[in-house]
Parts: C-alpha cells; structure tokens; sequence
C-alpha cells in the first residue's frame, strides 16, 4: 500500500490502520495507493464549499476514484491499474488536523485516536461507504469499530 500526500509524522500509522482495514475487510490492499493530506481550516473550507456547496470547516473530506461499491471487491476494478506502476488509485482523503485536535479534546480520546478515526472514515468511503441512510450509517460504524479495535485504538 503506498500512501502519499502530506501526512508528517502520522503516515506510518495510517499506512498499519490501512493495513489492518484491508484483513478486516479482506482486501488486497498491497498494490493500491491514497493521497492522505492534512491541510488547514480555510482550505478544507473552500474544498467543502467546491465540492459539496458547504460553506463551513469540516473535519475530513473523501474524493473516491472508482465507483465501488461496499460488496463489490477490488478485483473488479483490475483494469483500473496504472500502466506504470500497476497500482489501483482509491481516490484522495483530505484532514484538517486543527479541527481533529479540537474533536479530540472535546470527546476525551486522543489525538492519535481520532487522526486514526478520521484517516479510515474516509477510506471507508473511498470503498463505497456511506452514512446518509441510518442502516448505512451503522454497518460503516460497525465496520470501523472492528478496524480501530483489531488496530489497537480504542475510545
């Protein structure tokens, strides 16, 4: 799994969460690669604004690459490999780290945590999940309960 993008000091983390998401959800995450990025509250603003026509700051943002959806395993999307590399790109999840401090400290867990919480909820959707309907919102709860747990992070 390649992660990129800026993540500092939290992209080994992610990559082992990622890691263990893809033997929870069994899935060859091995050739597959992410843009993980932390920026500041004005930019993830103006990308909520751009993208969804939310004028306000919000914690993560996801922007999938493939339409997939949550039964729908990676295989089927083998001929969405690059040429070059042979890796399958997911799509591009966006962290405004000052707001996931502030959602830390508000729920009493740590920062780890909910870096950790944000960096899958986004990969979650970049794998098809959603949370608008409330069935929907409580198997992707369930399914990132059993990611955080099997990685250790726990509230």
């Amino acid at each position: 799994m390649l992660v990129d993008g800026k993540v500092g000091l939290y992209r080994k983390k992610i990559e082992k969460l990622f890691e263990v998401a893809g033997k929870v959800l069994k899935e060859d995450f091995s050739l597959v690669d992410i843009s993980v990025n932390f920026v500041d509250e004005t930019e993830i603003q103006e990308l909520n604004n751009q993208f969804r026509k939310i004028d306000k700051c919000t914690d993560v943002l996801s922007f999938p690459n493939l339409e997939k959806k949550v039964n729908q395993s990676l295989k089927d999307f083998e001929n969405e490999r690059n040429f070059d590399d042979g890796l399958l790109f997911l799509g591009d999840i966006v962290i405004c780290k000052k707001v996931a401090y502030k959602q830390a400290k508000e729920y009493g867990h740590s920062r780890k945590r909910e870096i950790c919480f944000l960096a899958l909820h986004g990969l979650l959707h970049l794998l098809g999940y959603d949370h608008i309907e409330s069935k929907d919102e409580k198997v992707m709860k369930d399914v990132a309960d059993k990611i955080l747990s099997s990685f250790g992070v726990e509230r």
